[in-house]
């Protein structure tokens, strides 16, 4: 498994280090909600991206290691844990029955994002992607009811099944932290000049209320 991993977390690396050189700061308002999935994350921490880096930059690497992890533990699953994995193919049946699925087939950089912006005071949605997700979603039948037996069985299997993650997701940090160095020189080469750009254009944008010839305000 080591091995297999490691060629993984490589390959998903390569397909950060392919789309850095595509980002670009956001110009919308930022969000007041934390990313649960980027936050305190020890990805990041392994993969030596700070606080100081965008968060859109985080995700996109976040999100690559999470899809890694997830494939280990369902091939985990698949073999090891017959109820749970039944519980599992029937939620895919089910999600698949919905008409209409907004969160599917994201790409990296945007899968596991809010699908619609923070509202603004005053001034309300007419309709949400969310909300509209889940109108579709209560006309789905819900799952079968589990006995009381059932429940616990299953409890027991999502036990081990969280146990195993957390083994993998350890591990996926080690080797992760091989991958530093050119996770870095990304960072240099793509991410801080156009930070710097922004920072310049915010010390123009605060000079530019001044006569540069006298340093007085404009006239109104």
């Amino acid at each position: 498994m080591e091995r297999e991993l490691e060629a993984q977390v490589s390959h998903a690396v390569d397909a950060w280090l392919r789309w850095v050189p595509r980002w670009h700061p956001q110009s919308h308002r930022g969000r007041t909600a934390v990313c649960k999935r980027c936050f305190g994350s020890p990805i990041l921490l392994a993969a030596g991206l700070g606080t100081d880096v965008p968060h859109g930059v985080q995700h996109g690497i976040s999100t690559r290691m999470k899809t890694v992890i997830d494939a280990a533990v369902g091939e985990y699953t698949a073999r090891n844990l017959p109820m749970l994995q039944a519980e599992l193919d029937q939620q895919a049946a089910r999600n698949r029955a919905r008409r209409y699925r907004p969160g599917d087939d994201l790409e990296p950089e945007f899968e596991g994002m809010p699908l619609d912006p923070d509202p603004e005071p005053g001034a309300p949605f007419l309709f949400t992607v969310a909300g509209l997700a889940a109108e579709v979603d209560a006309d789905v039948p819900a799952l079968p009811p589990l006995t009381e037996e059932e429940k616990v069985a299953l409890r027991q299997e999502v036990a081990l099944a969280d146990e195993y993650a957390t083994m993998v997701g350890r591990e996926v940090c080690r080797i992760l932290v091989g991958h530093r160095l050119r996770i870095s020189q990304a960072i240099q080469d793509y991410v801080e000049p156009q930070i710097a750009d922004i920072i310049a254009e915010l010390a123009r944008s605060l000079d530019a209320p001044f006569d540069p010839r006298d340093g007085t305000l404009p006239d109104a």
